[in-house]
């Protein structure tokens, strides 16, 4: 059977639903628990995530016998009925007062605990804007300025979680510390490249190997324009973060990981009848330019067979930038981005299609995951008036896919191992 529009199609939706299926939190989290505490401890659960309330739920619904109390904060429209476990929400992702109220209600949750008592921290993707816990003689509006800065400037997530660690009252380990003598158990759901813990939603509960230093050097790097109280904060050092081994109270697990999601992929891919060769879940860089070097693998798949032969499918994750210089941006995110600029690239080769979307349903601040380019698409763009190339140096990618009807639109799929990148080559 040879692979025409409708079949490629298919294929790649199947392989990114398989991927953001295996990060579901109410199949795998069960298994991850510590031991089930004997009645009459202490169990207070904390969390912070675009996962965090379906975490809360499963969790639950795992020990239904266990006397649970806390708060968790999600991203608005990412709630589900919980009936121990509170669920704030908050915006994403850049914070709000929802962000600062929620972090607090965490902070308040874990104090006053002793050495017997237990805390549950369930940490995914987009903790970091939804528990936006200003440090002394900050403000949330300084918070919501530095995020908006980082967002723009295309600084990495390491980078911009390191920045982000030291304004925050939360952050880098201070949750933990908060927690102490408790023991701290994180369940987290991966969404950076390296799965490090410490990047994860900032790390709230784990070591914060980066520095104030480290802080002021990518400020630096990347030319941010600081307020006076955001500038005086990060020049002061008696305030750092919990250093590695600091935190002997604190232990960490990952549940779901993007290489996981994407070896889910790969059994979607040979299911089809495909030959999957998985590029890496670190992949980072310009979102164009990452389009652009994917596109030349690509076309050596289709002329040479060289990595592989087709029909095969190149899949990726990690997470890709988008650098806003000067003028007004349009509406993309950076999986739209990606595809457009594989699209250009590719300049029309047939007998390849791709698909590229955040596994949380979301890409950038958009509302569909991402989207589908095919081997017609700067054609029919072209049908419509629209000049691909223009959009992409305007950033405005997703206007040409909504345009073309080629929009991936999922909802909230209540999880996060980040980007997902297949390119089909038949």
């Amino acid at each position: 059977m040879g692979w025409d529009d409708a079949r490629a199609r298919q294929a790649l939706r199947a392989m990114f639903d398989a991927a953001v299926g295996s990060a579901d939190p109410r199949r795998m989290l069960a298994a991850h628990l510590p031991e089930q505490p004997p009645p009459g401890r202490r169990v207070v659960v904390v969390g912070a995530g675009k996962s965090a309330a379906v975490m809360a739920a499963a969790l639950e619904q795992a020990w239904p016998d266990v006397e649970l109390a806390g708060v968790v904060v999600t991203r608005y429209q990412h709630a589900v009925p919980t009936r121990r476990i509170a669920v704030v929400e908050a915006a994403h992702p850049v914070p709000d007062a929802n962000s600062e109220r929620g972090a607090r209600l965490v902070l308040d949750a874990v104090r006053g605990l002793g050495p017997d008592d237990l805390v549950i921290a369930l940490i995914s993707g987009g903790g970091s804007a939804l528990l936006a816990l200003p440090a002394p003689g900050l403000t949330l509006a300084d918070k919501q300025a530095v995020n908006r800065a980082l967002l723009a400037s295309g600084a990495t997530i390491h980078e911009m979680n390191a920045v982000r660690k030291h304004l925050s009252g939360i952050k880098g380990g201070r949750l933990a510390a908060a927690a102490a003598p408790a023991r701290v158990v994180t369940l987290a759901i991966s969404d950076v490249p390296g799965d490090d813990p410490a990047v994860i939603g900032s790390g709230p509960t784990v070591p914060d190997p980066t520095t104030f230093a480290d802080a002021r050097t990518l400020v630096a790097r990347y030319g941010l324009t600081l307020s006076p109280q955001v500038a005086a904060r990060l020049r002061q050092e008696d305030d750092e973060t919990p250093k590695p081994g600091q935190l002997p109270n604190a232990e960490f697990h990952l549940i779901a990981t993007p290489d996981l999601a994407l070896h889910a992929a790969a059994e979607a891919a040979r299911a089809a009848g495909l030959f999957p060769l998985i590029l890496g879940d670190a992949l980072e860089g310009e979102s164009r330019e990452v389009g652009t070097v994917l596109a030349g693998i690509a076309r050596s798949v289709r002329r040479h067979g060289e990595p592989l032969t087709p029909p095969a499918v190149l899949l990726s994750g990690g997470e890709t930038t988008v650098t806003i210089r000067g003028g007004q941006a349009g509406r993309g995110g950076r999986n739209t981005e990606f595809l457009l600029g594989l699209a250009v690239a590719l300049a029309g080769a047939g007998g390849v299609w791709a698909i590229a979307g955040d596994t949380d349903g979301i890409d950038g601040t958009e509302d569909a995951a991402g989207a589908i380019a095919a081997p017609d698409t700067l054609a029919r763009a072209r049908a419509q008036g629209l000049d691909a190339r223009a959009l992409l140096d305007g950033h405005d990618s997703y206007s040409l896919f909504a345009a073309l009807g080629d929009l991936v639109v999922t909802g909230p799929t209540l999880t996060n191992v980040n980007d997902v990148r297949a390119i089909l080559i038949a």
